[in-house]
C-alpha cells in the first residue's frame, strides 16, 4: 500500500445507500449493474441496498417491460435524528417535481429569490 493510500481516512462523506440513491435520482431507468460501478459496489450489494430503501420507504420500484424505472419518494426525510424534518429531496439536491401547469409544484415566489440564488450559487460551487 502507498504512503498516499495509507494517509487517507478509514470513514466516507456518504453512505452507500445516498450513493445509490443519488444515482437513481439521476437516472430513474438505471440498471443494478449499472449502479454498482457508479458506487463500486457489487450487484448484490446494490440489491440489498435497494430492498432497503423500498422497504424503508425512500423509493418505489415499478416494471417496464425487462427493466426496473425507480423513484425517489418526494417528501421523505432524512433518518438521522439530527437531521430530523430535512427532505432526502433537499440532500440530493433533487430538481422540484412539476405541477401539471408544467412548472415546479412549489416553485419559488419573488420574494424568495434569495433562496434561489443560495441554491445556485451552492451547485455552481460544487456543492
Amino acid at each position: 500500500m502507498s504512503d498516499a493510500e495509507q494517509s487517507r481516512p478509514s470513514w466516507t462523506f456518504f453512505t452507500n445507500h445516498a450513493r445509490v440513491l443519488s444515482v437513481i435520482a439521476r437516472d430513474p431507468g438505471v440498471r443494478v449493474r449499472d449502479i454498482a460501478a457508479a458506487c463500486l459496489l457489487t450487484e448484490r450489494a446494490v440489491q440489498a441496498i435497494l430492498v432497503d430503501l423500498e422497504d424503508g420507504g425512500y423509493l418505489t420500484r415499478r416494471r417496464s417491460g425487462r427493466r426496473n424505472i425507480y423513484q425517489v419518494v418526494p417528501g421523505t426525510e432524512v433518518r438521522h435524528p439530527a437531521d430530523r424534518g430535512r427532505a432526502v429531496a433537499d440532500a440530493l439536491d433533487l430538481p422540484e417535481p412539476e405541477s401539471p401547469s408544467g412548472t415546479a409544484a412549489d416553485a419559488p415566489r419573488a420574494d424568495t429569490g434569495e433562496q434561489e440564488l443560495g441554491r445556485r450559487d451552492r451547485m455552481d460551487s460544487g456543492g
